[in-house]
């Protein structure tokens, strides 16, 4: 194994939990004593309708909660019930999770906290530096005690490093993956950290953004931070969740002399970079198969990285088997990607027709529908958005347009920009319509791809100069919610605005779709019909992963905001609605429901 892994330390049986709650309880101040539930896998894969226990509701990652007290008929009566601030010390992707009645938000910058999710009272927080561990000790990680554990200050600060997007429930701990590219455990009742496992030197950049996904009682986590050549590559790994132990370990970029490595041609394994893990997965347990994505190859363009083969297994779904780390198919989706165009996201299953099919979109605003088992491609589907490549809706083969391939120095005319049509901000299906709510960034670029230089340390994305220009068939509008039907990809309606969509979706029960944009409005929709319902406004841009849950038979709604991001957060809405404006600072997490009966 590549990792230096340190324990700090070995994790405490439950029985001796209250004897540490007690001997710390002055460290933690607020902390509390609540009843806990241990979580299982059986839980996670079939939780209470009322809980929310995985970052996007459940391992399948629809993004949609069952809950109908919240309808059509009556969310037009929302009231803020509660509010958080959260730590303004980085971007904010916040992924909450409703266990027992606590709310456990990932904070920027490592920081987990527990709220009572009834009130938003504090219960617990773990501070990175400042909480003690589980058996006393001060917790705070050094180069002394994790070798590179800490991160340097001479670390490359990549985009989105200090994001903490989600975190993972299972057992008694909540599980995180942090900006200096480890692995930890915290105590759920308390928040002590358990223990700490380094996988990665991030004074070579590495860092992650997306936590943990609990598969068949494995933690499959992705890392990132891989733009600038090292002597080493992207990779997956599986943790034992009581230990820490890494049990094994993927390479998302393939090496000389292995399979997939002759895509890369005679490139030495320094210079193949790319394969970033950008969000966490999903798992199919009746499969026992997680499913991963990686980024694109770096730098973006071909002719800058050197190289025109397809760059395994960058820009792919991989399909792994969580207990060793086999994998067991992958489908790339873009070969030989060139642009920038990112297929790492949120990975959706859904059984249509009788067939187990996991649905994908990346930056191209493509849905691509691909069977669990097998990984074959079932259908393609083109929104019609961009003027980069062809896809073959039938076998899933793309051929790029005449002169959309870069060369070095000279202007491109690309729709999207590098910062995509569909990001990070995660779609959302709807059993009750066989329907994906997808958040669309409408906008495109004149692109001019420049030269790097081939040595250890050097590589990056690029660089690139880009112009951005809104989309010639968006009306000046940046932000689209856009509702495809599955399994046929008909556009079912859209709704378009000014200010860009800036969070995920969220379905209901309820008849409902729920999202917000960088103007700080969230709003509800009828799943149907896309008419507004509601809309409230927040600190900042509503950022994150909207989700629900429901406590003593009232329904919530929790709704984060949030700054940072890269250029869809940044250079977009400065260059193209300039008349828009956000706070820089506001992180939160804002909570609504109907008023209580009199």
């Amino acid at each position: 194994m590549n990792s230096q892994i340190k324990r700090i330390p070995m994790y405490v049986k439950a029985p001796l939990i209250t004897f540490f709650l007690s001997l710390f309880l002055s460290s933690l101040g607020s902390a509390q004593v609540f009843e806990y539930e241990s979580v299982t896998d059986e839980l996670l894969q079939h939780p209470p309708t009322e809980e929310w226990l995985s970052w996007r509701g459940t391992p399948r990652s629809w993004g949609y909660s069952p809950l109908t007290q919240i309808n059509k008929e009556n969310v037009g009566e929302l009231q803020l019930v509660w509010s958080w601030a959260i730590d303004d010390t980085g971007s904010a992707q916040a992924a909450p999770l409703v266990h027992d009645g606590v709310m456990f938000v990932p904070a920027p910058r490592g920081v987990i906290q527990a709220l009572d999710a009834t009130n938003g009272d504090l219960l617990w927080e773990y501070r990175p530096g400042v909480t003690p561990s589980i058996d006393g000790t001060d917790q705070e990680i050094t180069s002394e005690d994790l070798g590179e554990a800490a991160m340097p200050s001479t670390a490359f600060a990549g985009v989105g490093r200090g994001v903490q997007k989600n975190i993972a429930l299972y057992g008694d701990m909540v599980f995180a993956a942090t900006e200096n590219a480890s692995i930890r455990a915290v105590d759920a009742r308390t928040g002590l950290l358990v223990w700490e496992s380094q996988t990665a030197d991030p004074s070579l950049g590495y860092f992650y953004t997306a936590g943990p996904i609990v598969a068949n009682g494995v933690l499959v986590t992705g890392v990132t931070g891989c733009e600038r050549y090292k002597e080493d590559v992207c990779f997956y790994t599986g943790h034992d969740p009581l230990s820490g132990e890494e049990l094994w370990r993927f390479s998302t970029v393939a090496a000389p002399g292995t399979p997939g490595g002759e895509t890369w041609g005679d490139l030495p394994l320094r210079f193949r970079a790319g394969g970033d893990s950008w969000q966490s997965g999903s798992y199919d347990p009746e499969l026992n198969l997680v499913y991963m994505g990686t980024s694109q190859a770096k730098p973006w363009a071909r002719a800058v990285r050197g190289t025109d083969g397809d760059a395994l297994y960058t820009n792919s779904t991989i399909a792994l088997n969580p207990n060793s780390g086999e994998m067991a198919w992958y489908y790339q989706h873009l070969p030989g990607e060139t642009h920038d165009m990112d297929e790492t996201f949120e990975s959706v299953l859904v059984d249509i027709d009788g067939r187990d099919s996991i649905f994908k979109m990346g930056k191209l605003a493509i849905l691509w529908q691909l069977d669990r088992q097998s990984g074959e491609i079932i259908k393609a589907t083109d929104a019609g958005y961009q003027n980069i490549l062809d896809v073959n809706p039938v076998n899933g083969s793309i051929r790029y347009r005449d002169g959309m391939i870069p060369r070095i120095g000279q202007q491109i005319d690309m729709c999207p920009s590098t910062s995509g049509f569909k990001s990070w901000r995660a779609m959302a299906y709807s059993p009750q319509t066989q329907a994906m709510y997808i958040p669309i960034t409408l906008n495109c670029e004149l692109a001019t791809f420049g030269p790097t230089e081939q040595v250890l340390g050097g590589g990056g994305t690029g660089p690139v100069r880009r112009i951005n220009y809104p989309h010639h068939e968006a009306d000046e509008n940046l932000g689209e919610l856009l509702v495809m039907n599955i399994p046929d990809g008909d556009v079912k309606w859209r709704y378009r605005q000014r200010a860009p969509i800036n969070t995920a979706a969220l379905t209901t029960g309820g008849g409902l779709v729920f999202v917000g944009d960088w103007n700080r409005y969230y709003y509800a929709l009828d799943a149907e019909s896309g008419e507004k319902l509601w809309q409230t406004r927040v600190t900042t841009s509503a950022q994150g992963f909207p989700m629900s849950y429901e406590i003593d038979g009232r329904q919530y709604i929790a709704m984060p905001a949030g700054v940072g991001g890269a250029s869809w957060s940044g250079s977009l809405p400065r260059d193209l609605a300039p008349e828009l404006n956000r706070p820089r600072h506001g992180n939160s997490i804002n909570v609504f429901a109907l008023p209580k009966a009199q």
